[in-house]
């Protein structure tokens, strides 16, 4: 695998010329997806502002550009007006002052007036390599064109570690004001929340002080993507806390989760109605990003990176390209947990129905399985004989689901652990799996879990080999992302 030294990962974008030829290169991958959105070249890690717009949806990721690693960011736009086919639009934000000289970080979008304001962490190093993150903002008009802010909105806290990040815009009405949630560290390594607030969206930013979440104080000693969401009766705090170890979920110690609660914006207090929950219980899931939906108050729009900080993708690291993006869910309340589950426009992307009987999984497909009372296996991703693959397996007296991928071929991350694991109280009785070239995602009794994971099957592991069923269904999927290189 390639070793990057510091000048390749962070050297400068000039002309899109320069990875062109990368483009062309990994375009031929048999790994490259069909319907979720994944990087030009390079590296896809965090979804950012999320956010619709005059009829259209806009998503943005981080985008390094030069190969699987974490160097020079950018954020990279692409746009659809129904959440399943999806354009790509090119580079929205380059890092090309001193503020961001090391990259264009995460964070989110506000539109107002016609224009979408993008609010990004500039991650600037100086010559000893000592970070400085600053908060900054850039102007994206309805004609594509591209405005800068010269200065940062405001720079780093003097009383917090250098690891200050990831604006998040909000916006009150009464009395009117806008809000920044920022993630942060304490300098005992503590991970926080800082609040900044305005009474406008391009200036006039100061800091109010830090979200206090009672319980929380010592969860984690960094805190990623803050957001603060209502949906239905509540309030939501989105987070990924990083530096701990959660039971049932390997040895990884990065997480993508949520708090249920209710927000005292006069005291700056969330209080929590319950404990931390992850949003998706599979392998690969991180940095998620809500979206409202218009009109709608009891539900919203998610999606988040499948991958990890710190993990590796050797198959497609070794094309020189990792990521992608999950499907967008709908999130809801159910029973005081938040609930994900297919958008029902992606029922748009069916094509040709398959005989179950075939046993063989196309490259892009969707399976909506039901079962009756009992423990079940399913195992994914097989040889023609049905054997190894991934193992998807409900044990009726535990009450549990179970994933384990330790039988495909190509295997990584195995330092984190290779099976997750969920109760089911209620049994299992349906499964919605969509499979892409180099991704599954399971989701379970419409909203009770979802597994989400990187996966690279060999050209012998298309088949599959199920226990007993009442129903199972199969259907290809059509292309619904274009790889066109634009940039």
């Amino acid at each position: 695998m390639k070793e990057w030294t510091r000048e390749e990962k962070y050297r400068r974008l000039q002309d899109p010329s320069e990875i062109e030829e990368l483009h062309k290169r990994i375009s031929r991958s048999p790994y490259r997806q069909v319907f979720h959105v994944q990087p030009v070249t390079g590296l896809l890690n965090d979804p950012n502002g999320f956010i619709f717009h005059n009829g259209v949806w806009h998503l943005f990721y981080q985008w390094c550009p030069w190969g699987a690693v974490h160097g020079m960011k950018h954020w990279y736009h692409v746009t659809s007006r129904d959440l399943v086919d999806w354009k790509n639009e090119g580079v929205a934000v380059r890092p090309d002052r001193d503020y961001d000289n090391y990259g264009a970080y995460s964070g989110s979008a506000y539109p107002t007036d016609g224009k979408v304001y993008l609010y990004y962490t500039g991650n600037h190093r100086d010559p000893d390599w000592k970070r400085s993150s600053y908060t900054n903002l850039v102007k994206l008009n309805d004609d594509g064109t591209i405005e800068k802010y010269e200065e940062p909105l405001f720079g780093p806290h003097p009383d917090y570690s250098e690891h200050q990040r990831d604006p998040k815009i909000l916006r009150f009405e009464n009395p009117k004001k806008y809000v920044i949630l920022l993630g942060a560290q304490t300098k005992k390594q503590k991970g926080r929340i800082l609040v900044y607030t305005s009474e406008h969206h391009n200036r006039g930013w100061s800091f109010s002080g830090e979200l206090k979440v009672p319980g929380f104080e010592n969860f984690g000693g960094m805190w990623e993507c803050p957001s603060i969401e209502h949906i239905g009766d509540m309030d939501v705090l989105l987070f990924c806390p990083q530096h701990l170890f959660l039971s049932g979920h390997g040895e990884g110690t990065n997480h993508n989760g949520y708090i249920l609660g209710h927000m005292n914006w006069d005291t700056l207090t969330f209080t929590p109605e319950g404990s931390f929950h992850v949003f998706d219980f599979g392998f690969d899931s991180y940095a998620a990003e809500c979206a409202t939906i218009v009109g709608e108050k009891d539900k919203a729009v998610l999606t988040a990176w499948m991958g990890l900080p710190d993990a590796s993708y050797p198959v497609t690291d070794e094309e020189e390209w990792s990521g992608c993006l999950t499907l967008p869910r709908e999130l809801r309340i159910r029973n005081r947990r938040l609930i994900q589950t297919p958008l029902p426009q992606l029922e748009k992307l069916r094509t040709e129905e398959v005989d179950p009987q075939l046993q063989k999984l196309p490259d892009a497909c969707e399976l909506d399985i039901t079962f009756g009372p009992g423990s079940h296996q399913l195992n994914l991703f097989t040889d023609e004989q049905g054997r190894g693959g991934l193992q998807i397996s409900y044990r009726g007296i535990l009450q549990e689901i179970l994933i384990d991928r330790s039988a495909m071929k190509n295997r990584f991350n195995q330092e984190f652990g290779e099976l997750r694991s969920r109760p089911l109280p209620n049994g299992l009785q349906r499964l919605r799996i969509f499979i892409d070239r180099s991704s599954v995602e399971i989701f379970v009794n419409d909203g009770d879990a979802v597994f989400s994971s990187s996966i690279f099957p060999t050209e012998k592991e298309h088949y599959f080999r199920v226990d007993k069923t009442e129903a199972f269904r199969i259907w290809k999927l059509r292309s619904a992302v274009g790889d066109d290189f634009v940039v």
